[in-house]
């Protein structure tokens, strides 16, 4: 009777086991899916590639003349700011080109080098991009991104999503995927070994 429970509960802890081994695999499947749908397009658009070392030729705020988060767009959160542009010398090319913060930063509004986010106070915002040109005419000489290919004359500061960004992103559900195959492996050789072992 004690052997029968013992088996009974074995078996319930088995079954437990290989599902959540099997919820683990299932679970890194749509993480993966959901990253290849998400960052992988971003990644693979980046025509900003390359790594080089720019120097800051000016950087100039049009307080005058602020932009708009985007052009044409008719949504209440934009509003008015002022428009940093930041122009500097890349040394791949000697080119003078101007500088974006990152790829998204191009796609908001071409004409500045910063877009802020959604913020209600504007005197905030005046004194980042203060404090971003200041920071840029102290640090002359920066590490920057340009296209090598040409479809693009201008850099970038950062990239959204670098390769070490990418691997990272693969890394949660690389080890969730392994874990859950482990879990499954081992409750198989569990199982194997029971049954071996009440064969003999």
């Amino acid at each position: 009777m004690l052997g029968k429970k013992l088996v009974t509960a074995q078996k319930r802890g088995e079954t437990r086991a290989l599902c959540l081994g099997l919820g683990m695999v299932a679970c890194s499947m749509m993480m993966y899916f959901f990253i290849g749908i998400t960052i992988v397009p971003f990644y693979t658009k980046s025509v900003w590639t390359t790594e080089t070392v720019c120097k800051v030729l000016k950087a100039n705020i049009k307080d005058q003349d602020p932009c708009p988060n985007s052009e044409g767009s008719e949504d209440e959160d934009v509003f008015p700011y002022p428009c940093l542009q930041v122009w500097v010398n890349l040394t791949a090319s000697g080119q003078e080109v101007m500088l974006y913060q990152t790829e998204d930063t191009l796609e908001r509004n071409p004409k500045c080098s910063y877009v802020p986010g959604k913020s209600e106070n504007s005197k905030e915002v005046k004194a980042r991009i203060e404090t971003i040109a200041t920071n840029f005419k102290k640090y002359q000489t920066f590490p920057c991104y340009y296209d090598p290919g040409g479809t693009q004359a201008n850099v970038i500061l950062s990239r959204l999503y670098p390769p070490k960004g990418l691997l990272f992103a693969f890394l949660w559900p690389t080890l969730m995927f392994t874990g859950g195959c482990l879990i499954i492996f081992l409750v198989k050789i569990s199982q194997y070994v029971s049954v071996l072992s009440a064969w003999q």
